[in-house]
């Protein structure tokens, strides 16, 4: 699934192309998403201009001059631009066309994401209990800390919960975790002050850095210009069970937590 790298390096591809242009018309071959695509999408959209391409946790917002369309790519959604009229694949279920002549083609082979409208996306169900933003100023160990006390819970699917963080998914918590050094089994209440405000910071820098490498290529995934992210070429830790450590040269171990295969270092994590 997409994390919230992958969503931003799309949001920054696309946005350029979308921002202070017009919607001409929007073409749906396909509305069964996860959730359905609204059966007048094309009426609340055409002929509105585009004025912001946002991005809340792992949604796109699509900011016209009335409401907002809210994008999530599921598990193997994508957005590109193509140009208008170019002939549409199995899988490229809805275009955007734009009066420059380009169109924004969503494409889903599984249908898990979804192209919803609210006129105000911020109190839509799907984003209104969020927790704040990973590279946001209300983000910090702090924080961590306080949520965490007398929570039993493993560390890891502690701060892979949206209403503590959003958008640290498993990638970017299996490699924040071997960045600071933690071992994803501990409970979450456990871990000292010091070591939440050192993995907070991981979490900042190791997100941080596989935007501006442009996401994870696992499976579907590629950016809003058709190219594919170079984050995975770095992992640590992530889907690397049975290797050995680029730190310490031991085996890393694979666990389940929270039904996500986790991997981790005997050695280096405690």
């Amino acid at each position: 699934m997409p994390e919230l790298p992958e969503v931003e390096t799309t949001r920054r591809g696309i946005a350029p192309y979308l921002e202070g242009q017009r919607v001409s018309r929007v073409i749906v071959r396909e509305r069964r998403l996860r959730w359905p695509i609204p059966e007048d999408l094309d009426v609340r959209l055409s002929g509105q201009r585009i004025e912001r391409v946002e991005r809340r946790a792992k949604y796109l917002l699509i900011k016209a001059e009335v409401g907002s369309l809210i994008s999530h790519l599921g598990m193997s959604g994508s957005l590109r631009l193509v140009e208008c009229g170019l002939a549409a694949a199995k899988h490229e279920h809805v275009d955007i066309e734009l009066e420059s002549g380009l169109a924004l083609r969503y494409t889903d082979p599984r249908r898990f994401g979804a192209l919803l409208w609210s006129d105000d996306p911020l109190r839509h169900e799907l984003l209104s209990k969020l927790g704040p933003e990973p590279l946001g100023g209300s983000f910090d160990g702090e924080r961590l800390f306080q949520l965490s006390r007398a929570r039993s819970m493993a560390v890891k699917p502690f701060i892979m919960d949206n209403a503590v963080v959003v958008g640290v998914g498993n990638i970017y918590a299996t490699e924040a975790l071997f960045a600071a050094g933690i071992d994803p089994r501990r409970e979450a209440g456990s871990i000292s002050r010091a070591r939440y405000l050192r993995l907070a910071e991981e979490i900042k820098r190791i997100l941080a850095h596989a935007i501006e490498r442009g996401g994870t290529t696992l499976r579907d995934f590629v950016g809003g210009d058709g190219q594919p992210g170079y984050f995975q070429q770095e992992l640590f830790a992530y889907g690397r069970g049975g290797e050995f450590c680029k730190v310490c040269g031991s085996t890393l171990r694979e666990v389940k937590l929270g039904q996500r295969a986790s991997v981790y270092c005997p050695k280096c994590q405690r």
